[in-house]
């Protein structure tokens, strides 16, 4: 890993901003983007905080744009229940004016790994400029604060888990288990009559 910082570190700005459309365009076992943004300022102080998060932010969008492209793919193998599931809360979020936005930006703003809300994104065919828009705030908000953090936050946060691999399997596991769980609730009735209820969470067909 520490290659990959000293490689695209030499480009700059614009070396961190590939990094980080390589890094969020992958569904699974990359470490979270403001790890990274922050150990390329601990190597670098000289990069300003607040461009390094727009930088950052940007990178980040572009490739999740990315995945939620590759996620759209795979809807075909999605039983036909969960893609009328998915459906109805993509109906119900372009119904609002700012559903997306808010949503996005809220995910963003906290230093929660994202792929899963993209790939829920492109199962769901969500094709609101908004999604960008909101993510793109949030994550540089919270970028500025973790960067900011330092060391405080992200030497506690590597502790966790001695083995970072394991840390990232952990991390991905949950997400998956998260997906499958918010493709499973009956989203016409919690929408309609605010009553929560579980469809059967048969997501694949092949």
């Amino acid at each position: 890993m520490f290659d990959i910082f000293e490689i695209f570190g030499k480009f700059s700005y614009f070396g961190i901003f590939l990094v980080l459309i390589g890094v969020n365009a992958s569904p699974i076992l990359m470490p979270p983007s403001w790890i990274i943004l922050t150990s390329f300022y601990l190597l670098d102080p000289a990069l300003n905080i607040i461009i390094l998060s727009m930088v950052g932010a940007t990178g980040a969008t572009l490739g999740r744009f990315i995945l939620k492209q590759i996620s759209v793919i795979f809807r075909r193998f999605v039983a036909e229940e969960q893609k009328s599931n998915l459906d109805v809360i993509g109906d119900y979020l372009n119904q609002k004016k700012y559903g997306y936005v808010i949503a996005s930006f809220l995910f963003g703003a906290t230093p929660l790994p994202s792929n899963m809300l993209f790939i829920a994104y492109g199962l769901m065919r969500a094709k609101s400029l908004g999604i960008y828009i909101g993510f793109w705030f949030g994550r540089t908000i919270s970028y500025i604060v973790m960067i900011y953090s330092g060391n405080a936050v992200l030497t506690p946060f590597l502790e966790l888990f001695e083995d970072r691999l394991t840390g990232i399997l952990l991390i991905d596991g949950a997400g998956i288990g998260l997906i499958i769980l918010f493709a499973s609730i009956n989203w016409t009735l919690l929408i309609t009559q605010r009553k929560l209820k579980f469809v059967k969470p048969k997501i694949w067909r092949f």
